[in-house]
């Protein structure tokens, strides 16, 4: 009954937002409200999951999200994407920008969260498409496959970094055979199903379409690489030095401190307002009113975002996440397929990756002592299918829907497909590497 409620909860969202036009933020209010009750929550814990939901869902992700339109701002308005633009397309050529993308999705995606990595690239995504008459989502989807695959499968990004706890198993060997899935799986996903989305050719937000500019007036090359990868920088730097100092030492904090996404975030827009904007002759009021214009573009994000957090929250709080969980754990099917399909249903059903992951591995944890699975493979099985068709009460899905502004019908035949190949074509590689190593 609880997946039943929330499959009919999905679908009135759907036509709420879809049919009757309905706003996103109050359709997902509608729905919350009503899922709650038909699962018999009383009253005052709905709210209370509401209000939890967004504030925590808000809580992660708002700094990052405001933090990364004022950078993508900054980088557009100053000249500096059209400077990398131009860069990539002398040393490449239009015809290998999608393997660019896809490549340097899976650099950034290593040591960023999905959020910062898209808030990165998705303007230099839209600049490029702009600038060479090149469909946006067709360059775009290897770009977001790299993500995503790096997001669910490799530590230290959250979902699997709390597998790899959980399990208490070795970092280092998850994350190499978590590479050898995720090739092919970025491959199969972003690379193979990106090259059939030529036909969308929607425009994206024009709000981070740099105008054309002088040679003259643009910043230099390095100063334009230098803005979009210092984030990138100060967290992996940050990654790799932790290890050589004492745990509780004043360095050790000081370098987590400037390693977090957030404040890796602000120190690379501090750096980008200097550079990309006093230093190119504009005033302070010019840049603080850029600054105030990015967020503005993107702040009805934060309702979408708020929304599906509040609805993700109910769901789990309803018990649908353990109840899926329940109804599979007397299945007889191999642990590793299990595990992938037990986390495949409670994303779809809850929408949160890392939801998804966190309860699966605790039905699954007795599964591996009485069958001897291989635990860095459960890491990577669950992984994969924590990342299941993402749709509409996934944050991400209203991410890539508001920059790249396509229908709803159109990002479920991009987006939410494109990640269902992700987990797919990452079980088939678990298994094939299962056989291999079994």
């Amino acid at each position: 009954m609880p997946l039943l409620i929330t499959v009919i909860g999905l679908v009135v969202l759907i036509l709420l937002i879809s049919y009757f036009k309905l706003h996103t933020f109050l359709s997902f209010l509608v729905v919350s409200l009503g899922v709650g009750l038909a699962l018999q929550m009383a009253p005052s814990q709905i709210l209370q999951a509401i209000q939890h939901g967004m504030g925590s869902t808000l809580g992660s992700i708002v700094s990052i999200i405001a933090l990364g339109a004022m950078l993508g701002k900054l980088v557009a308005q100053s000249g500096a994407a059209q400077r990398i633009s131009v860069k990539m397309m002398n040393i490449i050529g239009t015809g290998y920008v999608r393997w660019a993308f896809m490549i340097t999705g899976f650099i950034v995606g290593l040591p960023l969260f999905y959020s910062v990595g898209f808030m990165l690239l998705a303007p230099l995504v839209i600049t490029v498409s702009y600038r060479y008459k090149l469909p946006a989502v067709y360059i775009a989807l290897p770009m977001l496959a790299s993500l995503s695959v790096t997001q669910g499968y490799l530590p230290p990004h959250p979902a699997p970094l709390a597998l790899v706890k959980q399990f208490n198993v070795d970092m280092g060997l998850t994350l190499f055979y978590g590479i050898i899935v995720a090739i092919p799986a970025i491959l199969i996903s972003g690379a193979l199903f990106g090259a059939t989305v030529k036909k969308y050719i929607t425009l994206p937000n024009k709000a981070f379409i740099a105008p054309d500019l002088d040679e003259k007036v643009m910043p230099s090359t390095f100063i334009s690489f230098a803005s979009v990868l210092l984030p990138i920088l100060l967290i992996g730097i940050s990654t790799l030095l932790i290890p050589y100092f004492p745990e509780n030492s004043f360095s050790a904090h000081a370098i987590t401190f400037v390693g977090d996404p957030i404040v890796s975030m602000f120190i690379s827009v501090l750096f980008a307002a200097y550079f990309l904007g006093i230093k190119q002759h504009k005033k302070m009021a010019e840049v603080t009113v850029l600054l105030g214009d990015s967020v503005k573009e993107v702040a009805m994000l934060f309702l979408i975002f708020g929304g599906a957090g509040a609805l993700k929250q109910v769901l789990t709080e309803g018990g649908v996440s353990q109840s899926i969980a329940g109804m599979m754990q007397a299945s007889s099917m191999h642990p590793l397929v299990l595990a992938w399909g037990m986390a495949a249903i409670i994303r779809v059903a809850v929408g949160s990756s890392t939801v998804s992951g966190i309860t699966t591995a605790g039905f699954v944890t007795p599964l591996l002592a009485a069958t001897h699975t291989e635990p860095h493979l459960m890491v990577l099985s669950i992984g994969a299918g924590s990342m299941m068709f993402s749709h509409v009460n996934d944050a991400g899905f209203w991410l890539f829907r508001e920059y790249f502004q396509l229908s709803m019908a159109d990002t479920l035949k991009t987006w939410s497909v494109m990640e269902t190949l992700v987990s797919v074509s990452g079980l088939a590689g678990v298994m094939a590497l299962n056989a291999f190593i079994g």
